[in-house]
């Protein structure tokens, strides 16, 4: 019997196309985004056809897909111009951990492998459980700040909030997860982010290199507690800013990684503090 399902996917984003990786499903997939770099196969294997504003129409409707797969608000206008041309196009708009799982779960419905989606977000959700669990063991949370672009600032996309309190942190911008949209998550005033003291910051500026040492020499922030500390680092953005599996894999151990390092300074600088035993 022939396959019923969509045998020639192009996927516009990284997420999905890693998604179906880990599914086994990667033979479907006739198209990826340029930006691609999980897993690293993919660019060996699969034709570039679209950035992530932008797309080779042309080219993808060469390819004749039964199906292409986008992201956002921010590819609405491409997924118009595919559908006008006759292709099925589905954009995902999801913003949160929960989000993440439940992309996975539609997608392998959609190509009609259900039970190994629901075994990868299984083995995905034990892996953040047990974060979870290394999380509660902390003797203080610190307070993270995330800043995804430096000009202007911008913070708070809601699954790396979420994924920055599930590795013990505490998000500086909490109220900024609200919005979807990166201009509603702009700080307006550079000095806010001082005000909020972050123990920790962490930097993935959409692609563009992380530099701390710009980030410690803004007027005002020499007193923050993460500049006072050198606790500035960067996270890559291919872990960290595509709503996949890189996420709740590579990207929350590296959050991890941080707030543990964090810790472990602060039980040394306690232990100096220790008053030494009365005669």
């Amino acid at each position: 019997m022939t396959d019923p399902y969509p045998q020639r996917i192009v996927c516009m984003t990284e997420e999905t196309t890693e998604t179906l990786y880990l599914l086994g499903e990667e033979r479907r997939i006739v198209g990826i985004s340029g930006f691609t770099v999980r897993p690293p196969r993919a660019r060996r294997e699969k034709p570039r056809v679209s950035a992530f504003t932008s797309a080779k129409i042309d080219r993808i409707l060469e390819l004749q897909p039964d199906l292409v797969l986008g992201f956002s608000d921010l590819q609405a206008d491409i997924a118009a111009d595919l559908v006008r041309g006759g292709v099925e196009v589905h954009v995902f708009n999801h913003r949160s951990v929960a989000g993440i799982l439940g992309m996975i779960l539609t997608l392998g419905g959609m190509i009609g492998c259900g039970d190994k989606a629901r075994a990868l977000v299984a083995s995905l959700e034990s892996g953040l459980d047990g974060i979870r669990t290394a999380a509660a063991a902390l003797p203080r949370r610190p307070r993270v700040y995330f800043e995804e672009w430096d000009e202007p600032q911008i913070s708070g996309i809601r699954w790396v909030s979420e994924l920055v309190e599930l590795a013990g942190g505490i998000d500086c911008f909490p109220e900024l997860a609200r919005e979807s949209l990166g201009r509603n998550r702009i700080i307006a005033d550079p000095l806010e982010v001082p005000r909020r003291a972050p123990d920790i910051i962490l930097g993935s500026w959409c692609g563009k290199k992380f530099r701390p040492e710009r980030v410690a020499a803004r007027p005002g922030w020499q007193d923050v507690p993460a500049v006072r500390d050198g606790q500035l680092f960067e996270v890559k953005s291919s872990i960290i800013l595509q709503p996949g599996p890189a996420g709740l894999t590579d990207g929350v151990r590296e959050i991890q990684r941080r707030i543990v390092g964090w810790a472990s300074v602060q039980a040394g600088q306690r232990s100096l503090r220790v008053d030494p035993p009365r005669p």
